[in-house]
């Protein structure tokens, strides 16, 4: 199947129009312009009167340039401000949903130490170029497979450019000893582990060695001996296997004391994720069950289990420009935020696309970052538009949503026109924040402090 090539030039927002949105609620219905991702909270009985005119309408009116503006800056303004680094091709483990292929994380090559001293150079000049004096410091996230596997040249890379960026490691957590947790913390790295279930059984089921081995019991460990570390987080990848043991996730999280974690919806970018792709219904239940015991234990312990994923769709809402993760928009991230650096020295708009090799934008050392950027295999992604395809282009809350993910739409769903795997998923996620919202209870699923240097444009009751 091939999609037809996507427009380049962004198209004009039509003018204010709201539309009404029921979000289960029984109380309130969300009014919203998906053109500007402008949105309003109003009584269910008065939604046919404020559609009709008067003090909402007449002030979104007054404001709809300014805020067109403001999401057209977000979606299209962007200049990359962080990168995935991929040292190496190999994983000591064989997940079952990885959207690495195989072959490469059994037998991939690594990146040497000096060729990723170079490239850490080269990216610090381009960043350099793009962030300016802006005070801030580029992300740099070393990725997987299992970074860990090439730990020597990712922790000289982090003494020579600890100044330079703020590093990040995500990893299976098996191979991070008490030397490795030393180094990482005394520097102030961020550190991202990854466990799907409360058990071992359940663990087992998608996360294993190659020699079909249980690693949960070392991630556990390696829980306990971070607790009290101030960076780091768990990602828990969910399934077919792990779905009935969502909220259980949850109280294991916060008995550890973990500051923040993921549930992710697994990407089926290859075949295998595809296996243990769950329902979207299936999803939504167990989802939204887990989010409610993460308040109860909240309510219970005054002590937040933030679950970053949905806590990035709620400041879609509330604040577009102070979301954290840029999955959920369009075009997403990739290529336009970030970029990702693969073993070889090739550049990809991300991590998800490492194993696709049209999606190659060439390698940083010989052509640079711009070269990448411009380049056939990084436009289609950065051009990923959902006002310009359907279902997206009719759906209301698609600048909440942005129809994630271009390599899963690419590849399960025949182009980049095309919506990802968890559609209606994401239309129920966004109802159940709009709710919270309605209820007073959304600061209660965000990090502390995160309206820290927001304004509010816009405000009505």
């Amino acid at each position: 199947m091939r999609a037809a090539p996507l427009p380049t030039t962004p198209l004009p927002p039509p003018g204010p129009r709201l539309i009404p949105i029921d979000i289960g609620h029984p109380v309130y219905a969300a009014l919203t312009d998906p053109a500007t991702a402008f949105w309003a909270l109003v009584d269910k009985t008065r939604v046919d009167a404020e559609l009709a005119g008067g003090a909402l309408l007449d002030g979104y009116r007054a404001r709809f340039d300014e805020f067109a503006r403001e999401l057209h800056a977000l979606r299209f303004g962007l200049k990359p401000s962080g990168v995935y680094l991929n040292p190496t091709e190999r994983c000591n483990l064989d997940c079952r949903y990885c959207y690495l292929p195989g072959e490469q994380r059994s037998g991939g090559r690594h990146m040497p130490v000096q060729t990723l001293l170079d490239s850490l150079q080269a990216l610090k000049d381009y960043f350099a170029s793009t962030m300016g004096d802006s005070g801030r410091k580029p992300r740099a996230i070393f990725h997987g497979a299992e970074p860990l596997m090439n730990k020597d040249a990712v922790f000289a890379a982090i003494d020579a450019f600890g100044d330079d960026f703020a590093f990040g490691v995500q990893t299976n957590g098996t191979l991070l000893d008490d030397a490795a947790i030393a180094f990482l913390t005394a520097r102030n790295v961020s550190i991202g582990l990854s466990l799907d279930g409360p058990a071992a059984a359940i663990t087992d089921a998608t996360r294993r060695t190659w020699g079909g081995h249980s690693v949960h019991g070392k991630v556990l460990t390696a829980m306990e001996k971070l607790r009290g570390y101030g960076s780091w987080s768990v990602i828990t990848t969910c399934t077919g296997e792990n779905l009935p043991w969502l909220s259980e996730m949850i109280e294991l999280f916060h008995a550890h004391e973990v500051p923040t974690c993921m549930l992710n919806t697994v990407r089926c970018t290859l075949p295998g994720a595809r296996s243990v792709k769950p329902a979207d219904v299936d999803m939504g239940r167990a989802f939204f069950a887990a989010l409610d015991r993460s308040h109860a234990l909240y309510r219970d312990s005054g002590r937040k289990l933030v679950v970053a994923n949905f806590a990035n769709i709620v400041l879609a809402i509330l604040a577009p420009s102070a979301r954290r993760l840029m999955c959920d928009i369009s075009p997403c991230g990739g290529g336009r935020a970030f970029f990702a650096l693969a073993a070889d020295g090739g550049l990809y708009p991300c991590s998800e696309f490492i194993g696709l090799a049209r999606f190659n934008g060439g390698k940083l050392l010989d052509g640079g970052v711009d070269a990448a950027l411009s380049s056939p295999a990084f436009r289609p992604v950065i051009e990923r538009d959902v006002d310009r395809f359907s279902p997206c282009a009719e759906c209301a809350i698609r600048h909440f949503c942005g129809s994630p993910c271009p390599a899963e739409a690419h590849e399960m769903n025949g182009g980049m026109g095309r919506t990802g795997a968890f559609c209606e998923f994401y239309k129920e996620q966004v109802n159940y924040a709009l709710r919270l919202i309605a209820d007073g209870k959304a600061d209660d699923f965000l990090w502390d402090g995160w309206d820290e240097g927001t304004e509010t444009t816009f405000q009505l009751q």
